[in-house]
């Protein structure tokens, strides 16, 4: 049964992450992904602004990394994963979580965001899309399992 999330987002706060919640988030990476995030992973993001979880009931309901880097001279955003626990989907927890990461992006003079995903997750691409993420380019063979990526970027401001 899943949790709804009350539309005026009472109930859900998204704060930066913190040693405390890695746990939960590497149990959401573990129930989402065939092909998970290590514990060590998360742990190396711990302090960056972009590194966000999703409260709801006193429990992590979701969680995104994203970080900053510099690509010839500009600051290039990048979503590196997002998740939200199975009891949570479908309420707008991963809306509310990327949108936020976008917000912390820009405050960090992000022009441009970028994102990989599995060619296969329908869900994760049609959010991305309503979010003004357009498809790049096509990776063969960039996960694990041999399945492609399809890299999408956006444009911030």
């Amino acid at each position: 049964m899943t949790t709804p999330v009350p539309e005026d987002g009472e109930g859900l706060s998204i704060r930066p992450a913190e040693r405390a919640d890695l746990l939960a988030v590497v149990r959401i990476e573990n129930a989402s992904f065939s092909q998970p995030w290590p514990h060590d992973a998360f742990d190396r993001f711990l302090g960056e602004p972009g590194f966000l979880v999703a409260e709801a009931d006193g429990e992590v309901a979701g969680y995104v990394v994203a970080d900053v880097t510099q690509q010839i001279g500009r600051a290039l955003g990048h979503v590196k994963d997002i998740a939200v626990h199975p009891d949570h989907r479908g309420n707008g927890v991963g809306s509310r979580l990327l949108s936020r990461s976008l917000g912390v992006l820009a405050a960090h003079g992000v022009g441009t965001v970028k994102l990989e995903v599995r060619c296969s997750n329908d869900g994760a691409k049609r959010l991305y899309r309503e979010f003004g993420f357009d498809p790049l380019r096509r990776v063969p063979e960039y996960y694990g399992d041999g399945e492609d990526a399809i890299v999408m970027i956006r444009k911030l401001g």
